[in-house]
């Protein structure tokens, strides 16, 4: 009766971590895609300058690419991690680039920043399950 147990809850772990290592299913990284395409078309209804619209649509854009590789290849470490440099470049954008005091464009900025770091690391965990189970491809 035990052994049956603990073979039941090995098959559930490892269809769990199965899941997490097949293509465009993760949850972060459609929410990734999500967050770069808002940031890209966000420019026609935030008010910017060049800055803004600079930092929004480039970064926007490159998340949007990453989330994609991240969904392409769910084992790839790399592409979790840029998420988060993205989202700290998006925080500190308004700053650095002369916008903070256009209040739509900074706050866009800084919540989507804020949203692709949590997002990318929460994403980390299955990445590296993904990554030690052979899914990342040969180094």
């Amino acid at each position: 009766m035990v052994k049956s147990d603990i073979t039941e809850v090995i098959d559930v772990a490892e269809r769990s971590s199965a899941s997490a290592s097949k293509p465009w299913i993760r949850w972060q990284d459609w929410a990734g895609v999500v967050l770069g395409a808002y940031l890209i078309l966000g420019t026609m209804w935030t008010p910017t300058n060049g800055g803004a619209m600079s930092a929004m649509i480039v970064l926007g854009a490159l998340l949007l690419i990453a989330s994609v590789w991240s969904l392409a290849m769910p084992g790839s470490m790399t592409s979790e991690y840029s998420h988060m440099l993205l989202g700290v470049l998006l925080f500190i954008s308004p700053w650095v680039l002369g916008y903070a005091e256009l209040m739509g464009a900074s706050w866009t900025s800084w919540i989507a920043g804020v949203l692709a770091v949590v997002v990318g690391a929460a994403a980390l965990p299955e990445a590296n399950a993904a990554h030690r189970g052979g899914v990342a491809g040969q180094h």
